[in-house]
């Protein structure tokens, strides 16, 4: 772990980006005690503070540093809340998916034969559809709510980690530990989770961090088109929707600011996965 941390602090700029990260989580984490304001609560919102520039002083008598939106939320406080429900979404939808996918795409590796085929092709069917795509007839179907849209989040990503988890254990598989542990009297269970799994999870880590920064943007996406989580509970594509309209006006800040810490969040988390990436690929090795 040290040599790893040492190989990754070489690259300044993924571990700016790897600072971001952090800072983004610790910051959205802390939202309740950094927050001025708690966007969720409706009946403390003035809508004569509504759509005020940056450093308006509102009713609550605390200065709105980014300004406020269309509800008169602050808007700074609806970022910090908009920041843990993309992170929440992103890091809930990432682990299922990669649980579910890695199992499929073990089990399609180890198991073979029609199982591998029936697997492998309804992956590769959904696979060539786009993501965006799946995921807004599954919301569209399924309604508004975490639950609903961490379901559709999973169903348009595993795809992604199963075809990773099954090239990698199919590899694997036909190695001399993987033959030599089955010529001996251990079960399928205890080779597949003892001696595949361990050597699959690399791959699987760095296509996880894309994930998540993927399932952040198609939750964006989902509620800038209002088919993500319901008004009471803005996330930043919401916030850049409900600004989206006031661009033309010159209340630029209302989008502006939650779609800038969107990118600078999806941006640093992608970067990280770069070096991961850089780092776990044996041909790249100094």
């Amino acid at each position: 772990m040290k040599a790893f941390w040492r190989e990754y602090a070489e690259n300044r700029v993924a571990l700016v980006a790897l600072l971001v990260v952090a800072a983004f989580i610790g910051t959205a984490l802390a939202a309740p005690w950094i927050a001025p304001q708690d966007p969720y609560d409706l009946a403390g919102l003035e809508l004569a503070d509504a759509r005020r520039p940056p450093g308006f002083v509102g009713s609550g008598g605390y200065p709105h540093l980014l300004g406020t939106d269309a509800q008169g939320r602050d808007l700074f406080s609806a970022i910090l809340y908009g920041l843990r429900i993309s992170l929440q979404m992103g890091l809930v939808a990432g682990a299922v998916a990669m649980t579910v996918g890695a199992m499929l795409g073990i089990l399609a590796a180890q198991a073979g034969g029609w199982v591998e085929t029936a697997i492998m092709r309804v992956v590769d069917l959904q696979l060539s559809f786009p993501a965006i795509l799946l995921a807004l007839v599954l919301v569209a179907v399924l309604g508004q709510g975490k639950s609903q849209l961490i379901i559709a989040l999973v169903a348009a990503q595993y795809a992604y980690f199963a075809r990773t988890a099954y090239g990698a254990a199919s590899a694997e598989r036909r190695k001399d530990y993987v033959e030599a542990a089955a010529a001996t009297p251990l079960s399928t269970f205890r080779i597949v989770f003892r001696h595949i799994l361990p050597n699959v999870l690399p791959p699987l880590i760095v296509v996880g961090t894309v994930q998540v920064a993927n399932a952040i943007s198609l939750e964006a996406t989902l509620s800038f088109l209002g088919l993500g989580l319901p008004p009471t509970e803005p996330s930043l594509g919401m916030l850049i929707a409900n600004g989206f309209q006031y661009m033309m006006s010159g209340r630029t800040w209302i989008s502006v600011y939650p779609g800038i810490a969107l990118i600078l969040l999806i941006v640093a988390i992608n970067l990280v996965g770069d070096q991961l990436r850089d780092q776990t690929n044996p041909r790249l090795r100094r």
